[in-house]
């Protein structure tokens, strides 16, 4: 069977290359993903770490700044905070100038090109990283509105008051005390109650601490105001800063813009109260990190779940792809293990690699059955061609033995043709085994042909009624094995002088052509059918059915003479037209 390329797409190699790769891939992917997922949880994690360290170092500089209206004694509480939280943390001025530093090697992480974690201003906060929410002035930066002990005390009994009061009309409220010292009342979340009768007129009024500053206060909020428009606004700021208007409240752009005049307000006049601006740099922890970091469980258990999710799914697809790649396998090694007799072919459910295997195997067990035929009837024709002349022999000896006959010459020559013949037979089934197991070697030598068919033909001359020719124009020295090539050519003269009828001509053609050396034997007997010309070089056949040996040999000449033409390197073909005679074609190599 010729053999035949397997295409890409169909190649086994290609497929398990891709099954490999695919199983890779997912576990890659896989990795990968899981290495996102927990890299991911670690950095906002840790991110969640710093916001938050951050935040408590922000927040406690803040309530420094906010509650003092310098830097001095700021470095105590850098300090304090570079301990809790494990940071280097420096403070310089707007221009970088350090203020305080929480290490001596705190101030080489300030770079000119460094940006700051934060602004620390108590009256600008940052919202990035302030706890506060709403308003952007810190609450604990207070400046002129701290209030006495005694007017905490008169303003506390008036809000527990209140709070009672609420509690009766269902309000579930608190009091509250803000940074200056005020009592609040608040609702339990943070919001201020609603408006009800419960509402004492002095919990909001302010008191003598208040009035001064807050009287500066609405003068710098006028100022802001008529800067911005000339419409005639009638409030009052109460002391949680907070507009009051009269009986006409103004739109919601006027009550923003009170609001925003208040808010600038303060800090102008907070200013004077609270440190000035200063830039903080967080840079890192003062220490190393450990060298290793541990796993959490959590984080182990979904390495190794993903692992085991992994290995089945590699298992399943390498199970997968085994069962398809095995199930044709077993399927031969069945067919091939069945006797010789029972032997079916094999279904070629692929066309790859081992759909080939699974034709060639077809094409091995048809070559099987035919040569095991072939075997049959050569073994049936060896015995046809021995049982004769044995049988001649055991006759004529049996009859002597019993006296029916008198041994004479002639009795005598009859059994010699007869051992004659079964030696020729012996020989050329030697020759045929030795040709075939390629023990039988030529022994080439310069040979003039022209001569030895010369003198093959005056052997032949008088062994048959046909006429015997050489057409031969030059007598070429070629380097042959004289002795087998005086075999082929007799066996294709006697075999063509067996089958040429009284009158008839046996030509034998000697030529030379480039590189080669042709010999032709043509007869002019009754040719060879078409559908019998095939099978001229098979052992033992012969056209004549009947197996007469007067009008054939062994049946083996034939192909002895083909297999010593290829032991030379040549061949010899056979054509002929049916009424016309055959030829028969020896082509050599002209070494």
């Amino acid at each position: 069977m010729t053999r035949r390329a397997v295409p890409l797409h169909r190649s086994l190699l290609v497929r398990l290359l891709a099954t490999s790769v695919l199983i890779a891939g997912c576990a890659v992917a896989a990795t990968a993903w899981l290495t996102v997922q927990l890299t991911k949880r670690a950095v906002t994690q840790e991110q969640s770490r710093t916001l938050a360290s951050d935040t408590d170092v922000y927040d406690a500089i803040i309530a420094y700044a906010a509650t003092h209206d310098s830097w001095a004694g700021a470095a105590e509480v850098i300090s304090r905070q570079a301990e809790l939280t494990g940071t280097r943390i420096a403070l310089t001025t707007p221009d970088r100038t350090l203020i305080a530093a929480s290490s001596p090697d705190a101030p080489a992480a300030v770079a000119a090109s460094d940006v700051p974690t934060a602004t620390v201003d108590p009256l600008r906060l940052d919202r990035g990283i302030a706890r506060a929410a709403g308003t952007l002035i810190d609450g604990r930066a207070v400046g002129p509105y701290r209030l006495t002990d005694a007017e905490r005390d008169r303003l506390r009994r008036s809000a527990d008051i209140q709070v009672v009061c609420l509690r009766r009309a269902n309000v579930t409220a608190e009091v509250v005390e803000l940074p200056s010292g005020r009592p609040a009342v608040r609702e339990v979340g943070g919001e201020p109650p609603p408006i009800t009768p419960c509402d004492p007129a002095g919990l909001l009024e302010p008191v003598e601490t208040e009035r001064e500053p807050l009287a500066e206060l609405t003068v710098l909020t006028a100022t802001c105001l008529d800067e911005w428009t000339d419409a005639d606004l009638r409030y009052t700021i109460t002391p949680e800063f907070i507009p009051r208007y009269g009986d006409a409240p103004p739109g919601p752009d006027d009550d923003r813009r009170v609001r925003e005049c208040i808010e600038d307000a303060r800090r102008t006049q907070l200013r004077p109260h609270v440190a000035p601006p200063a830039l903080l740099f967080v840079t890192g922890p003062s220490a190393p990190p450990p060298a290793g970091v541990p796993l959490s469980t959590a984080n182990t258990l979904r390495i190794a779940g993903t692992a085991l999710v992994i290995l089945l799914l590699t298992l399943a697809a390498t199970a997968l792809v085994g069962l398809r790649l095995v199930r044709p396998l077993r399927a031969l090694t069945d067919a091939a293990r069945q006797p010789a007799d029972r032997q079916r072919p094999v279904p070629i459910t692929t066309r790859d690699e081992i759909g080939y295997l699974a034709a060639a195997f077809n094409d091995l067990s048809e070559r099987r059955h035919a040569l095991e035929a072939q075997r049959k009837a050569m073994v049936n024709d060896i015995a046809h061609e021995l049982r004769t002349p044995l049988t001649n022999i055991r006759t004529w000896l049996e009859t002597a033995r019993d006296g029916a006959v008198e041994v004479d010459q002639e009795v005598l020559d009859l059994l010699v043709e007869e051992s004659v013949l079964l030696h020729h037979v012996v020989d050329d089934l030697r020759d045929i085994a030795a040709l075939e197991a390629g023990s039988l070697r030529v022994h080439p030598e310069p040979t003039y042909v022209r001569d030895l068919l010369e003198q093959l033909l005056d052997a032949h001359r008088g062994t048959g009624t046909a006429t015997l020719t050489l057409d031969a124009a030059a007598d070429p020295e070629v380097y042959v094995d004289p002795v087998r090539l005086r075999q082929i050519v007799g066996n294709l003269v006697s075999n063509a002088m067996r089958h040429t009828p009284a009158g008839g001509t046996v030509t034998v053609r000697l030529e030379t052509r480039p590189g080669r050396l042709v010999i032709a034997v043509a007869d002019t007997g009754p040719g060879i059918s078409p559908t019998d010309l095939p099978r001229v070089f098979d052992r033992f056949w012969r056209a004549d059915g009947s197996r007469s040996r007067t009008t054939g040999g062994t049946g083996l000449g034939l192909p002895i003479a083909r297999q010593l033409a290829r032991a030379h390197g040549g061949d010899i073909t056979a054509t002929s037209t049916p009424g016309h005679g055959a030829t028969f074609t020896v082509i050599l190599p002209d070494r």
